[in-house]
């Protein structure tokens, strides 16, 4: 092969993957799901380490679609997916309790939010400890 060839098969190389990651960067930055799996991309993962990192579920993940996360699995994998899904729905509520104290007006939702952070904060160390404990 002569040099030009070489030149441009590095030059194409270079700019396939330049597009590549322009396209995938995009993509999740947009949260295009659909366009992340067709990348062969795993979006729930990629939405999980975009929102804190570890091994959790993105926040934007409904009620529903966790319950169907778990669906077919059975023993350590049910129980690494359900501590994984839990800890993310417990940040969730966190998350949501924690602007109850600028925005609430009842003192009953104020007492709720206190008590959701503190039990939650702890359930949340709790599965992290099993988590460790169990290799997850």
């Amino acid at each position: 092969m002569n040099n030009q060839a070489i030149m441009y098969a590095a030059g194409g190389l270079v700019v396939g993957v330049l597009l590549t990651v322009f396209v995938s960067s995009t993509a999740v930055n947009n949260n295009q799901t659909g366009m992340m799996r067709m990348m062969g991309m795993d979006a729930d993962r990629i939405r999980m380490n975009m929102a804190g990192g570890g091994m959790m579920y993105g926040s934007n993940m409904g009620m529903d679609e966790m319950v169907t996360e778990l669906e077919g699995k059975t023993g350590e994998a049910f129980d690494a997916s359900f501590l994984e899904l839990m800890i993310e729905h417990h940040r969730g509520a966190i998350d949501m309790a924690r602007l109850i104290p600028t925005r609430a007006t009842h003192d009953e939702i104020k007492q709720l939010g206190e008590a959701i952070i503190t039990a939650q904060t702890k359930e949340i160390g709790d599965m992290r400890d099993w988590q460790q404990a169990w290799g997850y």
